[in-house]
C-alpha cells in the first residue's frame, strides 16, 4: 500500500519558507501534522463533539481517543496447577475457549476457575444455557455462591443475550457461557461476528469471558483456546461383596475419578516473563486428574462431584 511521504514534502515546504509561519519551530509543525486529534487545532464544535464521545465511554474506556500500545495482559490462576502453569492463567479482558467431547473435564475447569475467582472476592456470572449447573455440588468444590450469578437458560440463543447484558453492564470478574450440553450443530450456527463482538466488548476491561462447548466456534475471536478430552477413567468395586456373594467381580463399578488431557491449541495472550518452563510453546500438552467426592456414609450424593488431585506435564 502506498503512503505519502509527510517528511519530504514537509522538508522542502520548509526549506521554501512557504508554511512556517512567524515564532513557529519545525516540531511544532510536525506535531500539527502528524496529530490530527490535537487539542490546539480542534474547533470548538469538534471539541464539544469528542468531550461528548468521552462521556458515554466513561467507565468503559479510560482514554477512547489516545494511541494504545500492545497492553500487558493480566492473568489469574484457573485453579488447576498444571494448566496455570502450562497457559500462565486466564488472561483478562479476553475471551478464552475451553471445548472438548462430554466428560472431557469442562465441568471440572469451570467449577475450579468459579472457586478460584468467588475466593478471591470477585463477583462472577454463569450463563447456563441447558440449565444443568448444579450449585450445590459446586458448593462443596468450594464455589462461593453468594459471589456467583446463575442465569438459567432454556437455549443457546437465550443463553447468548444474557451474556451481551452481562457484558454491557459490567462489574465481573468471570462471566462463564456455558454451551457444554447445548448441540453442536446449534452453537455452529451462531455467526462469527457475535463472537468478535464480545471479545471487543471485554476488550479493556477486567473481565474475563470463558466460553465451554463441544467443538471450537470461537476461532480467533478467543485469545486462549484449550482441548480436553478423556485419557483413562478409574473404577473401583468392593471387594467383601464379590466374596461374600460368590462371584469372581463386584457386580457393580463406582467410579473414582478419571485422567483428562489439555491442550493449548493457541494463546495470544500469554504474558511475556510468565513463569513458564523454557521451550514450550503452542501445541503443549498437560494431564489432570478429577477424583470423586463421596460421603462418610459410602453413599453417593446427589450428583457426582469433581475435585482436583494432581496432574502432569507433558509435552507433544
Amino acid at each position: 500500500m502506498w503512503r505519502p511521504d509527510f517528511q519530504g514534502l514537509l522538508d522542502k515546504l520548509l526549506s521554501r519558507n512557504l508554511i512556517l509561519p512567524p515564532r513557529r519551530t519545525k516540531s511544532e509543525i510536525q506535531s500539527l501534522l502528524f496529530a490530527p486529534f490535537a487539542l490546539r487545532a480542534m474547533t470548538p464544535k469538534a471539541a464539544s463533539l469528542r468531550f461528548h464521545v468521552e462521556s458515554l465511554l466513561a467507565g468503559r474506556y479510560s482514554s477512547p481517543f489516545q494511541y494504545h500500545d500492545r497492553r500487558i495482559v493480566e492473568t489469574v490462576p484457573a485453579g488447576i496447577p498444571p494448566i496455570d502453569d502450562l497457559t500462565g492463567g486466564l488472561p483478562r479482558g479476553s475471551l478464552t475457549e475451553i471445548y472438548g467431547p462430554p466428560c472431557s473435564g469442562k465441568t471440572t475447569f469451570l467449577t475450579s476457575t468459579l472457586a478460584s475467582r468467588t475466593a478471591a472476592s470477585e463477583v462472577c456470572a454463569l450463563v447456563d444455557a441447558r440449565d444443568a449447573f448444579d450449585p450445590r455440588s459446586a458448593e462443596i468444590v468450594g464455589v462461593n455462591l453468594n459471589q456467583l450469578v446463575w442465569v438459567r437458560c432454556r437455549n443457546a440463543d437465550q443463553a447468548l443475550r444474557a451474556t451481551d447484558l452481562l457484558i454491557q453492564g459490567g462489574g465481573f470478574g468471570l462471566i462463564a457461557l456455558d454451551l457444554s450440553d447445548t448441540p453442536p450443530n446449534v452453537v455452529r450456527s451462531v455467526p462469527l461476528p457475535v463472537w468478535f463482538r464480545f471479545r471487543r466488548a471485554v476488550e479493556y476491561t477486567p473481565t474475563i469471558l470463558l466460553l465451554l462447548d463441544q467443538e471450537s466456534n470461537a476461532k480467533s475471536c478467543a485469545s486462549l483456546v484449550l482441548r480436553l478430552r478423556t485419557e483413562e477413567t478409574h473404577w473401583s468395586q468392593t471387594a467383601e461383596f464379590a466374596e461374600g456373594a460368590g462371584l469372581p467381580h463386584s457386580p457393580g463399578l463406582l467410579l473414582d475419578g478419571w485422567k483428562s488431557h489439555a491442550e493449548m491449541i493457541r494463546s495470544s495472550a500469554r504474558p511475556r516473563g510468565s513463569p513458564l518452563v523454557s521451550g514450550f510453546s503452542d501445541g503443549d500438552a498437560v494431564n489432570f486428574e478429577t477424583q470423586m467426592i463421596w460421603s462418610d456414609s459410602g453413599a453417593i450424593r446427589e450428583r457426582l462431584v469433581p475435585a482436583i488431585s494432581k496432574g502432569a506435564r507433558e509435552k507433544r
